[in-house]
C-alpha cells in the first residue's frame, strides 16, 4: 500500500509539472513558433510593391533568387566572419576574467559587479557611445594616439572597411565578454578545490592542472557560452546600425541588416522571409557542427588526448 500511494503521489505530482509548464509552452510557440512558421509560409509567396502588398503564390522563386543573390552572400559571410572572431576572443578573455574573478581578494564582489555592467547596459546606447570614442575629430582613440605620437593625423576609423570592421569587433567583444565570463565563473566555482590540491601534490603544474582538471569539468559551461553567443552575434543588429548603417560601401551589412532594408525599405516581404528562412537553416547547421566538435573534444580531454585524439 505504501509502494502504490507513492506511485499515485509521483504520477500527481508530475501531471501537476506538466500543467505548470503549459503556458510556458504557450509562450515559446507564440514567441519563437509562429513566427518561424510565418516566415516559412511567407518565404513561398510574392508579397511586395508590384503585387499590391498582397500576397501571391510563388514557389521557390525566393530561394532561386537568394542563390544568385551576391548582396545576401556577402553579408552572409561578412556576418560569419565577425561572429567567428568576436566569440573566439570572448571566450578568450572571458575564460582569463573567469579565472581571476574566481580567486580570493578584497573587493572581489565589487569586482565582479562591474565586471558585468558593460552586458547590462543597452547595446544601442553601447554603440552610440563607441562612435563617439572612434570619432575621427573628437574621438579619444585618436586623441590617445596622437599623444603617443603613433599617428600624425586622426584616423577615420569608421570610414574604411578594415578600421571599421575592427572598431565594430572591439565594441562587441567589450560589451559581451563579461556575459561568458559570468557564465564561466559559475562552472569554476562547481568545481572542488580538492582535485586541484591532489593534482598539484602528483607533481602537476598550473597549466597541467587547468588541462586536465578545468577544461574538461568546465565543458559543459563552454558549449553553452559560445552557442548563446553564436546565436546572438549571428543576429546582431543594433550594433552595426547605429556604429556604421552597414557602411562603408556595404562592408559591415550584416544579414539581419540587410533582411532589414530589404522588408522595411524596399517592401520585399516575401524575399526577406525567404532569406530569413536560409539564414535559420544555416545558423541551425553551423551551431550543430560547433557543437559535435566541441563534445568531441570534450571527450578526447576526458581520455587523455588532445583536441583531435590524440595523446597529449
Amino acid at each position: 500500500m505504501p509502494s502504490a500511494n507513492a506511485d499515485t503521489i509521483q504520477r500527481r505530482d508530475q501531471r501537476t509539472g506538466l500543467y505548470l509548464l503549459i503556458p510556458a509552452v504557450i509562450m515559446l510557440l507564440l514567441v519563437f513558433a509562429y513566427p518561424i512558421g510565418r516566415s516559412l509560409w511567407l518565404s513561398f509567396f510574392d508579397q511586395n510593391l508590384a503585387t499590391g502588398l498582397e500576397p501571391v503564390f510563388a514557389g521557390l522563386n525566393n530561394y532561386a533568387r537568394i542563390a544568385g543573390d551576391g548582396r545576401f552572400w556577402q553579408s552572409f559571410w561578412i556576418t560569419t566572419r565577425f561572429t567567428v572572431i568576436t566569440v573566439v576572443l570572448e571566450l578568450i578573455l572571458g575564460m582569463g576574467i573567469a579565472l581571476v574573478l574566481n580567486q580570493a581578494f578584497r573587493g572581489r564582489n565589487l569586482v565582479r559587479t562591474i565586471a558585468i555592467l558593460p552586458w547590462a547596459l543597452p547595446t544601442a546606447l553601447i554603440a552610440l557611445g563607441w562612435t563617439w570614442i572612434f570619432n575621427d575629430q573628437y574621438g579619444i582613440v585618436n586623441d590617445i594616439l596622437l599623444r603617443l605620437g603613433l599617428i600624425q593625423q586622426g584616423i577615420n576609423w569608421l570610414g574604411s572597411p578594415f578600421t571599421a570592421n575592427l572598431a565594430l569587433i572591439v565594441a562587441d567583444v567589450w560589451k559581451t565578454t563579461p556575459f561568458i565570463s559570468i557564465l564561466l565563473l559559475a562552472g569554476l566555482q562547481s568545481i572542488p578545490g580538492d582535485l586541484y590540491e591532489a593534482h598539484a601534490l602528483e607533481g602537476a603544474t598550473p597549466w597541467q592542472s587547468f588541462y586536465r582538471i578545468t577544461l574538461p569539468l568546465l565543458m559543459p559551461q563552454i558549449i553553452i557560452a559560445m552557442l548563446f553567443r553564436f546565436a546572438q552575434a549571428f543576429g546582431i543588429f543594433d550594433l552595426m546600425a547605429v556604429m556604421t548603417g552597414g557602411g562603408p560601401g556595404g562592408s559591415t551589412e550584416v544579414v539581419s541588416l540587410y533582411i532589414y532594408a530589404t522588408a522595411m525599405r524596399y517592401l520585399d516581404f516575401g524575399y526577406s522571409a525567404a532569406m530569413v528562412v536560409v539564414t535559420f537553416l544555416l545558423l541551425i547547421i553551423a551551431v550543430l557542427i560547433c557543437a559535435y566538435f566541441i563534445s568531441l573534444s570534450s571527450k578526447n580531454r576526458g581520455r587523455g588526448e588532445g583536441w583531435l585524439g590524440v595523446g597529449c
